[in-house]
């Protein structure tokens, strides 16, 4: 698998993931409402409803600036956890949880999601939304995820995907590989970090790819749900 980087450089990639979400981290909000129309939103609650087995315990992976763990704050009863290596980005979710009087149930960490602090079987479920096209090692931060969730635990998984028909398809590519990257650019002041994001799509495992990984590694009743016309994929899957 190609490892795709933020930076043209001999740092490793998570070393430079660490770099592009803390320079980003300020604009990161406005820049994900804005370039997903808002609909980033509607993905996370859509995943969050996917979890079917009321869990007490949540593991938001990679969690940036919190948005997910909020999320499932909100229609699940659980405690949730929060890791990320950003501590940017970590700076801003915190913010956010102190405004929302959410620091009781939700608790942010910095941690890397490829080596967690966390035993074997402590969680119910675990989300990610759009990271784990950013671990440096797929293969060992799905093992991971995989270690710390609980026996029949279950994990929803958001990332950027292509659509399947063709004429929405070629729209949707210009979108994301030309104007988005130059908006994002223009807010940012971080080109790279938006000129990554189509090209770490682009060389991320396909579906298929993607859910024959999920069931390599143990999981069971892998499923893939095309959310927003296929714009983003939707993985649910159960240990």
């Amino acid at each position: 698998m190609t490892k795709t980087k933020p930076y043209n450089s001999k740092e490793g990639k998570k070393q430079q993931i660490i770099t592009m979400f803390n320079n980003i981290a300020t604009n990161y909000d406005i820049l994900n409402f804005t370039l997903s129309a808002g609909l980033d939103n509607i993905w996370r609650k859509q995943a969050v409803k996917k979890l079917s087995n009321n869990p007490k315990k949540i593991l938001d992976v990679a969690t940036g600036t919190g948005d997910f763990a909020i999320c499932a704050s909100k229609y699940t009863k659980a405690k949730i956890i929060g890791i990320d290596i950003s501590n940017g980005m970590l700076d801003i979710a915190n913010q956010k949880i102190k405004k929302k009087n959410l620091s009781k149930r939700i608790r942010f960490n910095e941690g890397d999601s490829e080596d967690m602090p966390f035993k074997d079987n402590e969680f119910d479920a675990v989300t990610v939304g759009f990271g784990v096209r950013n671990f440096e090692n797929l293969e060992k931060g799905l093992n991971e995820i995989y270690r710390v969730l609980n026996k029949e635990g279950e994990i929803v998984i958001l990332e950027p995907s292509f659509p399947t028909k063709k004429i929405f398809k070629t729209l949707y590519k210009l979108y994301f590989n030309f104007i988005l990257p130059k908006i994002g650019a223009l807010v940012s002041r971080d080109g790279a970090a938006y000129s990554y994001l189509p090209k770490s799509v682009a060389t991320f495992p396909k579906n298929k790819e993607f859910i024959y990984l999920l069931k390599k590694i143990g999981f069971k009743k892998v499923k893939y749900i095309p959310l927003s016309f296929g714009i983003v994929s939707l993985f649910v899957a159960i240990k």
